[in-house]
């Protein structure tokens, strides 16, 4: 016979006569966890761009994030509302008479490390400051680290800093494609200096010299040919050369490479700023050098608007932009539009299969599209 725990204890016993008791136990917690609605929040509504430009305007950096990821965004909705955000910012951007500092360096350089110490002796200068750091995205998740903000810890908490790391996203060279929009918000949001800081030595020095008005290379002392071919493209967009680490032991090497890379900059042609290119150690551990950059930034900044270059260049790098927005433009025209994605897959796995060369298929959809273009027109 078997005993249940209705039949126990027998009738007529006390639990506590007896030490075979069967216990409740431990309630069991339900299956699914009561809190998970919490972690599925409604995303917040758009707001319209005169409430977007408000908050921009006031400094709201919550709001100017939030633009910043309209901008950002690949939906075409959030494009077009994005692009409205940017037209309205625009006359603030130009007031402003900002300096767009490029700041790139081979891997290693601590550049992020020398943006914070350099960035703090920025805002000691009643200046405001952002950094638009890019951060590389992973060619097989697509995902990026954006751990700038870990590393700029001081800087960071700086309420005169808005630090916007932002992935790659796949685009030439590790530069975010909406680099420059971003520097219009934040230009609208009253930082008057813009940090663009790149992944390091590559072809986005090209795109970041597009968006900047001052180009500042940090280099390493001793770390093999100072004055290899390879890094003549670079440093002939240079305004600025930094050596960097120059503290403790290092601090003659780097002495011996800033003479080096000093003599090397006077062989290049004259510049048409009319400035002429230096080169200068720092220490962002010590602070050593750090004062003498930001001069010679300073000095570069009067010398261009007094001479007028620095509206000479901003206005060849808008029109350079407003090609760059074309092909852009008739990029995502192309992919989204409905015949070509449903042709796409098709020619995609005929390429695939190695039934067509890519050149023909990429030819044969440029000229699907252009005929329904024209049917269209």
């Amino acid at each position: 016979m078997s005993i249940t725990t209705e039949d126990w204890p027998p009738k007529g016993h006390d639990n506590h006569d007896t030490a075979l008791v069967v216990n409740d136990g431990v309630e069991q917690p339900p299956i699914i966890n009561p809190y998970i609605k919490n972690f599925f929040k409604k995303k917040p509504a758009l707001l319209s761009v005169e409430q977007y430009m408000k908050g921009i305007t006031e400094g709201n950096t919550t709001i100017l994030s939030q633009a910043i990821t309209l901008v950002e965004s690949a939906l075409p909705a959030h494009r077009e509302i994005a692009q409205q955000i940017i037209a309205a910012c625009q006359a603030h951007s130009e007031k402003l008479k900002s300096m767009r500092i490029g700041i790139t360096g081979v891997p290693g350089a601590g550049k992020s490390t020398f943006i914070e110490a350099f960035g703090g002796l920025v805002t000691d200068k009643g200046h405001k400051l952002a950094v638009l750091a890019i951060d590389p995205s992973s060619e097989k998740s697509k995902g990026s680290i954006l751990g700038d903000k870990t590393r700029m810890e001081t800087l960071c908490n700086n309420p005169r800093v808005f630090i916007r790391p932002s992935p790659s996203a796949g685009s030439l060279g590790g530069v975010a494609r909406k680099t420059r929009e971003t520097i219009i918000l934040c230009e609208a949001a009253g930082y008057d200096v813009i940090f663009i800081e790149t992944v390091g030595v590559g072809q986005s020095e090209t795109a970041v010299h597009s968006m900047s008005d001052f180009f500042l290379l940090l280099m390493l002392s001793g770390a093999g040919d100072d004055l290899q071919g390879i890094k003549r493209g670079i440093m002939e967009m240079s305004d600025l050369i930094a050596i960097t680490k120059a503290d403790g032991n290092n601090v003659e090497k780097a002495g011996m490479a800033k003479a080096l890379y000093a003599n090397a900059l006077h062989l290049f042609p004259p510049t048409e700023s009319t400035w002429v290119p230096t080169a200068l150690t720092s220490s962002a551990v010590t602070r050593e050098g750090l004062p003498e950059i930001l001069e010679k930034i300073e000095e570069y900044f009067a010398l261009v608007k007094g001479n007028g270059y620095y509206e000479h260049r901003r206005r060849e790098q808008a029109r350079y932009w407003m090609y760059e927005s074309i092909n852009e433009s008739l990029k995502n025209n192309f992919y989204e539009n409905p015949l070509i994605e449903k042709a796409l897959s098709e020619y995609e796995k005929a390429v695939l299969s190695g039934k067509m060369e890519s050149f023909i298929a990429a030819g044969r959809l440029l000229e699907l599209y252009r005929r329904q273009d024209k049917q269209n027109g």
